[in-house]
């Protein structure tokens, strides 16, 4: 008896949809759906109050991955790449809402355990887009793990695998970019 596609392991999904197979992607979503809701919802109580709600952040990360498929090579792969994704579309609504503002009412998040350690200031959330911008530009993998940890929510282990680099790496790296991020931001 053959399984369904939405019974298949989402990495074999992914290599379907990446292999042409296009009902694929929709039994991708349905399988990691509950998984996306709560990345999107994270995102959302970071992020304070806003207009725009978890649910259209999810549908427009969907909407942006069936318009430009990427290869995606895993669970771990998929789950970074609609973080960035949902990431990519608050920081868009941010500017948005602070443009129509000219500039009054930037949104605040708390820097949580993932990055700040126990801290609980609140942080621009164009800050923090723009310290990561930078940092992506002087040091790439430290700027995509950083990314991972705060914005995609995975775990070391996972950011490891993402990455094919070692777990002591990235706790290595993790120390110093937190200390970098808090810098950044103490600054602004």
């Amino acid at each position: 008896m053959s399984q369904s596609p939405q019974d298949q392991p989402l990495t074999n999904l992914l290599e379907a949809w990446r292999e042409g197979d296009g009902k694929a992607f929709g039994a991708v979503i349905e399988s990691a759906h509950r998984r996306l809701q709560q990345m999107a919802d994270e995102r959302m109580r970071q992020f304070g109050p806003m207009t725009i709600t978890a649910q259209e952040v999810l549908n427009e990360a969907v909407a942006r991955m069936l318009e430009s498929p990427s290869q995606l090579r895993n669970r771990a792969h998929f789950f970074a790449t609609m973080s960035l994704s949902m990431r990519a579309i608050v920081v868009d609504h941010a500017r948005a809402r602070t443009a129509a503002k000219r500039g009054g009412g930037a949104v605040q998040i708390t820097i949580s355990e993932q990055i700040g350690g126990s801290e609980q200031d609140a942080f621009d959330l164009l800050a923090v887009d723009e310290a990561l911008k930078q940092l992506t530009e002087q040091d790439p993998r430290g700027g995509e793990i950083l990314h991972l940890a705060y914005f995609a929510g995975l775990k070391q282990e996972q950011i490891a695998e993402v990455l094919g680099i070692s777990l002591r790496t990235v706790e290595r790296e993790l120390r110093f970019l937190r200390a970098w991020l808090k810098e950044q931001l103490s600054r602004g």
